[in-house]
């Protein structure tokens, strides 16, 4: 018996001691269903009758003991505790867990599709390393999850997109980067760039301005060339 079964069992026990005057109360359209916190008070329970018991004008316990009675007849329970003030603590039948785990083997890798997200599309990002840092197994746990959660929507009848970023872009990057051209040298740096576009000679100079910064090699004036067309983020080491 699967927790959605067990869920069904329970809602149909409710509308049956409705229907036979155990207790008048409007019911919800789902009950949920929990692992207990201990082994021992069974392998699900639900909280049920205590949500109902100020609609019902009844002690929660009292909707407990009544859904109890009509519980523990059903197929694949093997027992019903009323705990506290009317939890319901349930314990199925060991046929039941076999029966499931049969189920799976014979449905193999179509067992749990289903089309619930149907016409939904959907896109996952996940890991997204930062590529200034090292990588540690928190990037690995998040990769697991994330195309765990790409497979889960894909089962539930979505169109989905996962995308693994490498995250070798953006503002940070830019910044890696201009602190690289700075640990180089501004002058060769923009040199070599002004070489990958196509031109051998400098363009037409500018005034000089001086460098002045606690991550600058140097404070001496430097004559810089005016690219208008070029932006350079070199990490607070900037001309002014």
């Amino acid at each position: 018996m699967t927790p959605e079964q067990l869920a069904e069992a329970i809602l149909a026990a409710l509308h049956a001691s409705v229907d036979a005057g155990e207790f008048a109360a409007p019911l919800p359209e789902s009950v949920r269903v929990e692992r207990p916190k201990s082994r021992e008070h069974g392998d699900w329970s639900t909280n049920i009758a205590l949500q109902l018991a100020k609609s019902a004008g009844m002690p929660p316990r009292k909707i407990a003991e009544a859904l109890a009675a009509r519980l523990s007849q059903g197929e694949g329970i093997a027992k019903v505790d009323v705990a506290g003030p009317g939890f319901l603590n349930i314990t199925l039948d060991a046929a039941s867990a076999g029966e499931l785990a049969k189920n799976i083997v014979e449905a193999g890798a179509v067992y749990g599709h289903n089309d619930t997200l149907a016409g939904h599309v959907i896109n996952v990002e996940f890991v997204s390393a930062n590529p200034t840092g090292p990588l540690h197994i928190g990037h690995t746990r998040w990769a697991a999850l994330g195309d765990a959660i790409a497979r889960l929507l894909k089962a539930s009848g979505a169109s989905v997109t996962a995308e693994h970023y490498i995250n070798d872009a953006g503002s940070q990057m830019d910044k890696f980067a201009g602190s690289i051209v700075a640990r180089a040298g501004v002058r060769r740096s923009l040199r070599v760039v002004i070489r990958a576009a196509g031109s051998t000679t400098w363009p037409h100079r500018s005034p000089a301005k001086t460098l002045t910064s606690r991550r600058c090699p140097t404070t001496k004036p430097m004559n810089w060339p005016s690219l208008a067309a070029m932006s350079f983020n070199l990490n607070r080491c900037r001309p002014r």
